[in-house]
């Protein structure tokens, strides 16, 4: 299946402003925000963290597998999709990140 496909699978993520991924310092090393162009992005990311607990090279690989075809094209061209460019040196180098919620107060 593609990504439009597996997107569909997702848990919905419309009560969410965004995710901030955690280091293990504690310092927030990036966040995917609940827009266009990121929301797919944060679905995937949300639905790792719920499934594994924390992103780290084993929910890594599933989040390559759910991104398809856009995973392929990251590899092909590295920066040009930073959200999975973070997955793939996970499964390379290791380490883990928390997922924090941002939740949507509807007074955005």
């Amino acid at each position: 299946m593609g990504f439009a496909e597996n997107l569909k699978s997702m848990p919905r993520v419309s009560h969410l402003l965004a995710i901030e991924l955690v280091g293990k310092e504690g310092d927030v090393v990036a966040t995917l925000e609940n827009k266009p162009g990121q929301a797919g992005s944060l679905a995937v990311y949300n639905h790792l963290g719920q499934i594994y607990g924390a992103i780290n090279a084993e929910a890594a690989k599933k989040g390559l597998e759910i991104f398809a075809e856009h995973a392929d094209d990251a590899r092909a061209h590295p920066g040009k999709h930073p959200n999975i460019d973070r997955l793939l040196a996970l499964v390379a180098e290791g380490g883990q990140f928390r997922v924090k919620h941002v939740f949507a107060t509807g007074t955005e």
